[in-house]
Formats: structure tokens, sequence, C-alpha cells
């Protein structure tokens, strides 16, 4: 029988709450501090569908850590520590002595008595302290425990971008957990219920568009990057593209807009690069059309929240580049 850990899908709304208020009000903020801005057309045969350059996307900085709500939402406490021993403990020192006054029966009765209470005094302390925390029925973000290794190892079983099973819900697996709701069609808090365990437990993973040959899919509707070879995916990321709002760069407007199409990466910068339109620095970029990239963030969310460019996380980045490959001329199929 499968064992289920988690909430129901139906007291996620208290949760979704909080976190995606909290998500969303950091996502603006992380908005109006990075963007994609670029002020060169790729060459000719590169840009499938765009007529004018967008601006680039960018954000940059260390990986996602429990500061950030945007991305990481600190968790709430779980039940901790040891219950308290004192009521075994705390047995009067010196009612025995004071028993000595009444006669030799009296004394017996109480010794008799008082020896009891504090065997069972004693016997009641170690029970408590023997007692485990109960644990939460669900897992989010900040627990350490052996079932959070058997999620890590299922999601990296299932090919989501997880590279450390180290027991710990950090920022990694919380990205994988993103991409895995969202693969589902699941409400996307990050916190692993009923619905999301069903998930990885049945297996549940995005299929390619792409049949043959090394392809960079960008699944905008489901904030998906996908890497594709001869039509399987090797590997799901999580990916936050163009929000669609309007914002404004040495003064001109600019759209928040990730286009559709068939294109190739025709530049990239293995290093911190920094925005021409002065909207911040984006990690490792690699460009696919217009100023547009795919390039690493330390904020991706669970939701649209970038200029155009289409973030995904600095390490997921480094694997890109140096694991997997996509050089320039590598196909990006964003649809």
């Amino acid at each position: 029988m499968r064992v289920l850990y988690g909430r129901s899908t139906h007291d996620v709304g208290r949760v979704g709450k909080r976190v995606m208020g909290t998500l969303g009000a950091v996502a603006l903020a992380a908005t109006l501090l990075s963007g994609c801005g670029e002020e060169q057309e790729p060459p000719a045969e590169a840009d499938a569908t765009t007529s004018s350059p967008a601006p680039e996307e960018s954000t940059a900085g260390p990986e996602p850590s429990a500061s950030e709500p945007s991305e990481e939402p600190e968790a709430s406490a779980s039940p901790s520590g040891s219950a308290d021993e004192g009521d075994g403990a705390d047995e009067p020192a010196d009612d025995a002595s004071e028993g000595g006054s009444d006669d030799g029966k009296t004394d017996e009765g109480n010794g008799k008595a008082q020896g009891d209470d504090k065997s069972e005094g004693k016997g009641n302390g170690k029970d408590s302290k023997d007692e485990e925390p109960e644990k939460p029925d669900y897992i989010e973000y900040g627990e350490v425990s052996d079932r959070v290794g058997a999620l890590q190892q299922r999601l990296q079983d299932l090919g989501y971008f997880v590279t450390s099973v180290d027991n710990a819900y950090g920022g990694e697996t919380q990205q994988a957990v993103f991409a895995l709701q969202k693969a589902g069609g699941l409400y996307r808090d990050g916190v692993v219920g009923d619905a999301t365990q069903a998930a990885a437990d049945d297996g549940v993973v995005p299929q390619a568009e792409t049949s043959s040959g090394k392809v960079l899919e960008i699944d905008i509707d489901r904030q998906l990057v996908l890497a594709v070879e001869d039509g399987q995916v090797v590997k799901t990321i999580n990916a936050s593209s163009g929000n669609g709002e309007t914002y404004e760069a040495k003064g001109n407007t600019y759209t928040a807009y990730t286009p559709r199409g068939s294109f190739a990466v025709y530049r990239e910068e293995n290093r911190m690069y920094a925005s021409r339109l002065e909207l911040g620095d984006m990690w490792r970029p690699k460009f696919f059309t217009g100023g547009i990239a795919v390039h690493g963030s330390a904020s991706v969310p669970a939701f649209p929240a970038s200029h155009g460019c289409v973030r995904v996380s600095n390490s997921a980045m480094d694997w890109i580049w140096d694991t997997w490959g996509a050089p320039s001329g590598t196909p990006v199929v964003v649809y």
C-alpha cells in the first residue's frame, strides 16, 4: 500500500495564500531590479519569429537561500525538543524527615506512599523523554529527514534537476518540486502533500514536443525548460519567463514578453553578464533571439517573473553549460 505524505488538495489554500502572497510580493520587487536588455539583433538566420529586439533578462547573485522568500519561503518550525522532565524529579526533599516525628506505623505508611509517588514520577519523566515528536503529514522547505532523501531520489530518477540526495529540503529540492507540480498541473507551492507525493509515486513527467536531435525546449504555459535528446526528456528544470507587464529602461518602454517559435543559440557568454539596458546581471546566458536568453538567476519563482528571458537556477545553468552542452547552433523551441 502506498503511503502518501501531505495535506489533501482541499487544505492547500491556507498554505497557498501564505506562500503565494509572499512569492508575489517578492517577485514584483525582483522584477523591478532585473530584466533582459540587449540592443542588437541576432543574425538573420537565428531569429525565426521576432522582428525587433526584446530586452534582456537579469538577476544575479548567490544561489537561492532561505532569506529569499520568493524562491525559498521559510518553513514553519517542525515540532522538536524533549518533553519537560520536572514532574518526576521535583519530589519534596524533606518530607521523609518530617515523617519521623510521627509514630512508626505512620512513618512506614508515609514512606511507602512517598516511594510509590517517586517511582511513578520517574517513570513519567522517562516516558515523556523517550516519546518522539509527531512529524507533520507533509514535506516542506527546511525539513531534514530520510523521507526528504527518498523524495530527492525519486525526483532525480524521474529526471527532475536534483544534483544531491542529502535528506535536506533546500532551494534545489524546492525547484524540483515546483517543476513536478507544474508538470502535473498541481498547485505550485513547493509543499509535498498528498497530490504532489502521488505525482512523484506515479512518475509524472513532461513529454517532449520534438522527436529528433538535441533540443532545448521551453514550455511557456507550464514554465519549464526541458533538455531533450531524440524525443526523450533527459532533464526537467523549473523556469520563469516574461510576465507580460510593461516597463521602462533608458527612456524606452518594453513589454516583458518571451517569444514563441523555433530558434537556435546564436551567442553565449560564459560569465556574469551585465544587461546593456542596465537592468542587472545574468549568469552564463545563452541568447537564442534578439536580447532573449536562457540564463541563470538567484530568483526563479513558480510563476512568470522576468522581463522576457528565461530564468533557471544558477546550478541548472551550470549543468546546461558544463554537462549537457547546448553550444551555439543548438535548436531552441519555445511553445
